[in-house]
Parts: C-alpha cells; sequence; structure tokens
C-alpha cells in the first residue's frame, strides 16, 4: 500500500475576481455542471464554496500526477468534485482518455476534506494505491 497526497490553499478573493473579470470564461474552463450549480445554490458564500473546489483540483493534481506518465493528460474538468447527501466532498475523475483511466486504475481509495473562511480556502488530499 502507498499514500500519495496533495494540499493546496487559495485566496479566495483570487478565484472570486477571475470569475467576475471573465464571466463564465473561467468557470466553463474550470468546473463541471454539477459543481457550478453547487456553487451557485451558496448564494453569498458561492466564492468560497468555488475557491473549495479550485483547492481541492489543485491538491487532487498533486496527488495523482505520480501515477501519470504526463501530468498535462488531465485537465480541471476531468476532476470533478461533489457532495454525499451526508455533505462529505467526494472526488470523480470524469471523460478521461482510456490511457488516463488505464493509469489511474491503481487507486483503491481517494479521500478529500475542504475547508474555507472568508477570505481562505484550503483541500487535502489522499490517495492509496
Amino acid at each position: 500500500m502507498k499514500v500519495m497526497v496533495g494540499t493546496d490553499i487559495i485566496e479566495v478573493k483570487r478565484i472570486q475576481k477571475c470569475i467576475e473579470d471573465t464571466e463564465e470564461k473561467f468557470l466553463n474552463r474550470v468546473f463541471t455542471q454539477k459543481e457550478i450549480q453547487y456553487c451557485e445554490s451558496k448564494k453569498s458564500m458561492k466564492y468560497e464554496h468555488y475557491a473549495a473546489r479550485f483547492a481541492g483540483k489543485e491538491a487532487a493534481f498533486k496527488a495523482v500526477s505520480k501515477l501519470l506518465r504526463d501530468k498535462y493528460s488531465i485537465s480541471w474538468k476531468n476532476i470533478e468534485i461533489t457532495n454525499e447527501e451526508n455533505g462529505k466532498p467526494q472526488i470523480h475523475f470524469v471523460s478521461l482518455t482510456k490511457e488516463v483511466e488505464k493509469e489511474i486504475s491503481k487507486i483503491q481509495s481517494i479521500d478529500i476534506s475542504l475547508s474555507h473562511l472568508k477570505e481562505y480556502a484550503t483541500a487535502n488530499v489522499a490517495i492509496i494505491i
């Protein structure tokens, strides 16, 4: 058994500025429709939730990159962060090439933790292979 981890922290205002400056271009490049719907449902706290998911994607990239021959073979939208019924976040890898699917098939389990305050969002990802 081997554990690979990734962590990230981001300023919420940085994500808010990207969203406001580019309108939907940034959102559609980084987030899936499920993620956008979830974050938008958070109304006044939507930027904190976008930032947490952004940090989660970064942490996931860091954790999974050692399994990939080419770290650029997955993109932002190949990592989708949703919530279980109890609110716990979970990671799904979506719309992958067959080669990338084969490379990450070694993953036995993956866990993610997201946290955010008004100014910062952070994420940790642990992958067991």
